[in-house]
């Protein structure tokens, strides 16, 4: 008689927060082994929540949707930065069946096999692992994010990812690279250097995000390099010398959190407003488009700081900006910070943060269009005769077109608006 071979469960991955967690996402996805992944949530047997726990707030969505997923009658693994935080909180409640920390994405389909046979898991993080997966696609993204290096060795007083992702620690430049060309070679033609602190990438083992950066450049059918986040302390002249490559994205997203060095003294950020006021105009001189992560409402965060900071901010060349009114993450030293901001406030700064750099975006748009030199867009994604791409300098733009414009397009003549638009 033919054995008849039983199906193994589908699975959904759902995953919160950063671009390192997509990556991550995509490490357990391809470590699947004989389990079918589907984007279908409703088809699933098995979700996989792949968590942030950056903040309170973050861990309360987070938990929202274990319930959610719990009521819909699947069966739940918990993975991702939250297992430190409320793993084994959920588990002992039995709102997830598998708990499965950083250092065993790997091991997913292991783990699944344990379900399956009824079995329930909890596999803690050790926060030293590497991944060593290659992935063969980045799936659903026309840009690849790529992991280089895990952990943080700052310790800023409003963040909680050192303790759940462990100290820095870089992936070796040789799996970088041949990950890299394994994407290039399905069609990727930019990718995104991703981690929890990228610019510390070789500082634990002799080497450096410049000479990553100059083995990227050298392979063949890459076509743009873009960085995700940079501290100003990490930005050093070797780094520099590479900003006239042609591959580097012309925009570096450098996360200075705050322009007051009261605020900076009180975050325990390494960083102050004149060291980081001098590397921005010297970055900008070259036609960089530059954006920034920005916290408001801080504790400590007075009306004169305030004042004083905005006025700092409009000093500098920023495009670009990633601000969040300041959440209480439990467990870190701003938790215990006394001198709080009223919530409306803060919201308020922020609103008038949001304001200024749209008006500094459309100000850098302008000047770039006077240049008269074409833009290089890669395609996102196609709304019926619409494109949507993104410039060399991060921003977006909306492309009019019956013709099949491919990846990449060069845009010679565009509208600028609220983004840029063109029609060909």
């Amino acid at each position: 008689m033919k054995e008849i071979k039983q199906e193994k469960p589908k699975v959904f991955f759902k995953t919160f927060g950063c671009r390192t967690n997509l990556y991550d996402t995509q490490i357990m996805r391809e470590n699947l082994g004989e389990f079918e992944h589907t984007l279908e949530e409703e088809c699933a047997q098995v979700v996989v929540i792949n968590s942030c726990t950056v903040t309170n707030g973050a861990d309360s969505g987070v938990r929202s949707y274990v319930r959610k997923a719990r009521d819909m009658g699947k069966s739940v693994v918990f993975a991702g930065c939250g297992v430190k935080t409320q793993g084994r909180a959920l588990f002992d409640k039995g709102l997830v069946d598998g708990v499965l920390g950083h250092s065993h994405k790997e091991s997913i389909a292991q783990a699944l096999d344990k379900l399956a046979q009824g079995e329930k898991f909890f596999y803690e993080d050790s926060l030293e692992h590497l991944d060593s997966t290659i992935v063969s696609e980045f799936v659903g993204k026309s840009r690849a994010f790529i992991k280089i290096q895990e952990g943080c060795d700052f310790a800023c007083s409003y963040c909680i990812i050192p303790s759940v992702r462990g100290k820095s620690r870089s992936l070796p430049l040789e799996q970088i690279v041949r990950q890299v060309q394994v994407l290039v070679d399905s069609g990727v033609q930019e990718v995104v250097l991703t981690g929890t602190n990228v610019g510390s990438y070789g500082r634990d083992s002799n080497g450096s995000l410049s000479k990553l950066l100059r083995a990227l450049f050298a392979l063949d059918g890459l076509k743009r390099v873009r960085i995700g986040s940079l501290e100003p302390s990490q930005i050093d002249e070797e780094f520099c010398e590479l900003l006239a490559h042609p591959k580097l994205e012309r925009h570096l997203h450098i996360a200075l959190q705050h322009s007051h060095n009261a605020m900076l003294k009180l975050m325990n950020r390494a960083n102050r407003f004149e060291s980081d006021y001098e590397l921005l105009h010297k970055i900008a001189a070259l036609g960089y488009a530059i954006g920034t992560d920005y916290i408001v409402g801080h504790p400590g965060e007075s009306e004169e700081i305030w004042e004083q900071a905005f006025s700092n901010v409009r000093t500098l060349p920023l495009t670009h900006i990633h601000p969040f009114v300041y959440s209480v993450r439990s467990g870190t030293a701003s938790a215990s910070m006394s001198d709080r901001v009223n919530g409306a406030l803060a919201k308020e700064r922020l609103h008038s943060l949001n304001t200024h750099i749209q008006e500094a975006n459309r100000a850098f748009r302008q000047k770039r269009m006077a240049q008269d030199k074409p833009l290089q867009v890669l395609i996102e994604k196609q709304l019926g005769d619409v494109y949507v791409g993104l410039d060399e300098h991060f921003n977006k733009i909306f492309i009019e077109s019956k013709q099949d414009l491919g990846q990449w397009v060069e845009i010679a003549e565009y509208e600028i608006k609220e983004h840029n638009y063109a029609k060909i």
